[in-house]
């Protein structure tokens, strides 16, 4: 567990980021996952509503896109809303909902503009019609972009995208005896989609929270203390440098 835990900035003091080590072609990050965690204590600490905390995070959100667009990171998937947050008091889900429809309608044309490629990951036919026309045109509208794309996992669950996965295998018919990860992998919503190199979780929990479960399997993890609505381009940085001191090894013994 070395190393898993970055340091904390004090303060407001305005730390410069730490240099990338060297890399070679296998220390290469393609894709970070994040588990954007923290809002709600990041609003508490303040004495705000903890939507408050949610509106922050969409901030850091906004800011990470665009560093990680910097550093060259061809994909980013975040955690946004879970299977699971539904049982979440119904006003925090409403707000939380409305949150989502805001951000579309107002930062769709800009990151348009930006370059990036959103894409939905989860159960669309559980939200609300105007909120599935949102995701469907704003998918449809960036998907030749090519600077960066941005996963949105929203109503996401690890277990419930296995689950829909099996579903369908059954429903097509499939022979048990083709059943292998290759054809599981074609069913899952990630099925044109890199596994992440790098999973990135923040406010010093250690779980994975029925997040990518399947394509997590030999990803990297790092956790950060930070709160996600502070996450900034220095925390990405140390989640980077921290990654290419690793040596990923996918269950296998390297020669010496």
């Amino acid at each position: 567990m070395q190393k898993l835990f970055s340091s904390k900035r004090k303060g407001n003091e305005s730390a410069q980021p730490a240099p990338i080590a060297p890399t070679e072609p296998e220390s290469l990050v393609r894709h970070i996952a994040i588990i954007m965690d923290g809002n709600g204590r990041w609003a508490t600490k303040r004495h705000l509503p903890r939507l408050a905390g949610h509106k922050a995070g969409v901030s850091a959100l906004r800011r990470v896109v665009e560093c990680a667009a910097d550093e060259n990171i061809e994909m980013l998937s975040v955690y946004a809303f879970s299977t699971e947050n539904w049982g979440r008091p119904r006003a925090e889900v409403d707000g939380l909902m409305r949150l989502f429809w805001e951000t579309i309608r107002s930062d769709l044309e800009k990151l348009h503009r930006d370059g990036v490629r959103l894409r939905h990951l989860g159960r669309l036919q559980d939200l609300s019609p105007d909120i599935q026309k949102a995701i469907l045109d704003s998918v449809e509208l960036t998907r030749n972009n090519t600077r960066i794309s941005l996963n949105v996992c929203f109503n996401y669950g690890g277990r419930a995208e296995l689950v829909d996965a099996i579903r369908q295998i059954i429903a097509d018919g499939k022979d048990p005896e083709v059943i292998n990860e290759e054809l599981i992998s074609s069913y899952l919503y990630t099925r044109d989609l890199p596994d992440p190199d790098l999973v990135i979780r923040t406010a010093g929990e250690m779980r994975v929270s029925n997040f990518l479960l399947w394509q997590s399997a030999y990803s990297e993890y790092y956790a950060t203390s930070t709160l996600w609505p502070d996450f900034g381009h220095e925390d990405l940085l140390a989640a980077l440098n921290s990654y290419r001191q690793r040596q990923r090894r996918f269950g296998r013994l390297v020669a010496s």
